[in-house]
């Protein structure tokens, strides 16, 4: 796989090369490297007891194939880490953002015993090749040899061997980007020989910036940027994207999560805004209402090449999507729509 397609590198076009990479996702697929996720297995008996018991998802629900999303807690309900958790034959491969996995790590050490549940870190020797776009399907199951229908009967997170890439490989369903979307993860070599067969079939190599273009449309937030330790579950969005169980037992931080659902609300939420020219606010930007009053701040920002100046930001829940603030930062300013996630296709 080609360095300049590393996740976070700068692609080499700018605004041409999203635009290109763009029309690519929306036409047929494009193909990047997910690598820097950080990866763990879990293994033995008690695993599913011991990571349902530290992560917001009936993790004891799942059967080998499937899958889901979830997130890591404090202890007070700020987000950890979210995750997507894949059940295997013989325990759970747990893949997380990278900026979320030293503190993720902190937490596994201390909390998980290894008799109970063994675990290891297997993100140098697993890589992560994921195929995008409204041909993913069709050109996934090209490259790996299998029947299109069975990917597409896949239910989100949910995953099935890849025999020709060796032991331990998988291609997985994913809905990050809001159109149809495949992971590839398999040892190395046998991802770089994936990654030449998913260009072989079509699929279009893309950098960091159009991959972020259409997490934000998606409403995506990646941890670091747009959510971190001190973001409450509910402020990420993260039960309407399906990472919270209210029915499992007991986990790390659900006391607020339960007290948020059940008897209150939280007081910010992230949106999407979108801006009418050119110049993005950059992150940490404070957003302002017509009074002039701080009602958020600025997140991840992008530039679409269907919408426009685009960004996520952590915005207070009395600005109803379809209002219109100000961005400020340094000596700029420009107004901008608060849009309900994810963004309309």
């Amino acid at each position: 796989m080609p360095d300049e397609t590393l996740a976070g590198a700068p692609p080499a076009g700018a605004r041409e090369a999203v635009e290109r990479e763009y029309a690519a996702l929306r036409s047929a697929a494009i193909l990047v490297d997910r690598s820097a996720r950080a990866r763990a297995t879990f293994s033995g008996p008690k695993s599913a007891e011991v990571l349902t018991g530290l992560f917001t998802n009936d993790v004891l629900a799942l059967t080998p194939g499937d899958g889901q999303y979830a997130a890591a807690l404090t202890a007070k309900g700020k987000v950890l880490a979210d995750l997507r958790i894949f059940a295997t034959g013989d325990g759970f491969l747990v893949d997380l953002p990278p900026r979320a996995a030293p503190g993720w790590w902190t937490m596994i050490r201390k909390y998980v015993n290894p008799r109970l549940s063994k675990y290891a870190d297997v993100s140098e020797t697993l890589r992560d090749v994921g195929v995008f776009g409204v041909g993913a399907r069709a050109l996934a199951a090209q490259a790996i040899g299998m029947s299109a229908d069975i990917l597409g009967a896949l239910a989100p997170y949910a995953h099935r061997p890849i025999p020709s890439a060796g032991e331990g490989a998988l291609v997985a369903r994913v809905p990050d980007l809001g159109l149809e979307g495949f992971e590839l993860l398999a040892p190395p070599d046998a991802a770089a020989a994936l990654w030449q067969a998913l260009r072989a079939a079509g699929a279009t190599p893309a950098g960091h910036d159009t991959f972020d273009v259409a997490r934000i449309e998606a409403g995506r937030p990646e941890w670091g940027l747009d959510i971190d330790d001190t973001t409450l579950a509910q402020e990420a969005n993260l039960h309407e994207l399906g990472a919270i169980s209210y029915t499992k037992g007991c986990y790390t931080g659900q006391e607020t999560v339960a007290r948020v659902h059940f008897r209150g609300h939280v007081n910010r939420h992230l949106r999407g805004i979108q801006f009418p020219g050119s110049d993005l606010p950059s992150m940490g930007s404070a957003l302002r209402d017509a009074e002039g009053r701080v009602v958020g701040e600025v997140r991840s920002t992008a530039w679409s090449p269907r919408l426009g100046g685009i960004a996520l930001a952590m915005i207070r829940r009395e600005v109803e999507p379809g209002g219109i603030i100000t961005a400020a930062w340094d000596d700029a300013h420009t107004s901008a729509v608060v849009i309900g996630l994810p963004f309309p296709l």
